[in-house]
């Protein structure tokens, strides 16, 4: 992935539910990778009942999931890598009871 800021876009129509199990999910993702404040949640955007909010992933964070999962991360589905890197995300919050639409939206 590039330069450019890590940002995936998350759907949820249980909002209030699904932020406190994405934000538990994305603190065990730092402690997996062992970096602290490596991501942001925006404020939600609510629209036709679903809640659209927003994940930045900082440097250090994303450069230590790449150097412990990337075996992972490349064994999801997609084909080029930021694609397999959603699908990651995907499975990640799957397996955590997430049940949310994840796009990334910058890589």
């Amino acid at each position: 992935m590039n330069n450019r800021p890590t940002i995936l876009e998350i759907a949820s129509t249980k909002y209030e539910t699904d932020i406190e199990l994405i934000s538990s999910a994305m603190d065990n993702l730092q402690m997996i990778c062992e970096v602290h404040d490596g991501f942001l949640i925006s404020e939600p955007m609510n629209r036709f009942g679903w809640a659209f909010f927003k994940i930045l992933i900082k440097d250090e964070l994303l450069s230590a999931m790449q150097l412990k999962l990337d075996d992972k991360i490349r064994a999801s589905k997609g084909k080029a890598y930021e694609e397999k890197f959603a699908s990651f995300m995907i499975n990640f919050f799957e397996s955590k009871n997430v049940k949310v639409k994840v796009k990334l939206v910058e890589a």
